[in-house]
């Protein structure tokens, strides 16, 4: 089973965060956390590596009613959403969470799950 739905986009590293944020936004998302893995490998470990960043994406109705079936699937959120270069293009990706589903034996979260990943992948498809 993939776990990410993922594009390569026609922009930069910087405009893709940008442009993914903002897309997010429109569906209902808001970015809890930023992790820049480039920066954080070089701070405590020394190393290079491409820009890459984690969004952490919540959408606050969605959680909670993932949390009320399932109160674990906070092992699971918030929805991450990645951007980095690979070869010189940029790629963006988010978790399916659709996913996740097979990990949880609660039939209530799969429509949540369904509504959410339809929701990331308009948000892809807009890059």
């Amino acid at each position: 089973m993939s776990y990410g739905i993922t594009k390569t986009v026609p922009l930069s590293y910087e405009q893709a965060v940008e442009k993914v944020t903002e897309e997010l936004k429109k569906e209902g998302f808001g970015v809890l956390t930023t992790i820049d893995v480039r920066e954080t490998l070089k701070k405590k470990l020394d190393v290079e590596f491409q820009k890459y960043i984690i969004l952490g994406a919540c959408n606050p109705s969605f959680a909670y009613q993932t949390l009320q079936a399932e109160v674990s699937i906070g092992l699971l959120l918030p929805c991450n959403v990645i951007v980095y270069e690979k070869e010189k293009q940029t790629v963006v990706a988010a978790f399916d969470p659709m996913a996740m589903t097979s990990l949880i034996d609660n039939p209530t979260v799969e429509p949540v799950a369904k509504e959410v990943r339809a929701r990331l992948e308009r948000v892809i498809a807009a890059m």
